[in-house]
């Protein structure tokens, strides 16, 4: 799956407001809106883009501006650990790359990724690639993670190395 023309249209209207802003606009297409509240696979209330915890509210419908505002709420974790990780020069594109893989596998694993090892070493270029090996949940390559990776690794080589 590579970059839709619309979702390419939104990342670069979302540049101009940095990392975070592009990881914002890319994940709602990866990840899927839910506006009413659901019990996950582990039984975990979840909403909009896989928002959970204390600001899900079962039984409530969300709108688009909660959503966004929720996601942009739960995206600064994954936003901070990125700035503090990352220790080369990148651009919005490469860390809003990061901060929408981290979103999804978490910050632990990605601060403990070779992902991250690459990109701090300097290896810009093996640092993006390497998202595609992080497509299995229990040795099973799962399709949704091929596609978000591919799409995370384009964003990724984004623009000139720093």
């Amino acid at each position: 799956m590579a970059l839709s023309p619309a979702l390419r249209n939104k990342i670069i209207l979302a540049a101009a407001g940095g990392s975070l802003a592009i990881a914002a606009a890319v994940i709602p297409q990866l990840e899927g809106t839910e506006y009413k509240p659901y019990r996950d696979v582990g039984g975990v209330w979840t909403v909009c883009e896989g928002i959970t915890g204390a600001d899900v509210i079962p039984g409530k419908t969300y709108t688009r501006a909660e959503c966004d505002a929720l996601l942009t709420k739960h995206l600064q974790p994954f936003a901070r650990s990125v700035e503090r990780s990352v220790k080369v020069p990148a651009n919005a594109y490469q860390k809003a790359a990061l901060i929408s893989f981290s979103y999804n596998v978490g910050v632990n694993a990605f601060e403990h990724s070779s992902v991250l090892r690459n990109l701090n070493a300097g290896r810009y270029q093996q640092a993006c690639d390497g998202l595609r090996n992080w497509v299995y949940v229990d040795r099973v390559k799962i399709k949704g993670l091929v596609n978000r990776r591919e799409v995370e690794r384009e964003i990724c080589l984004w623009g000139a190395n720093p």
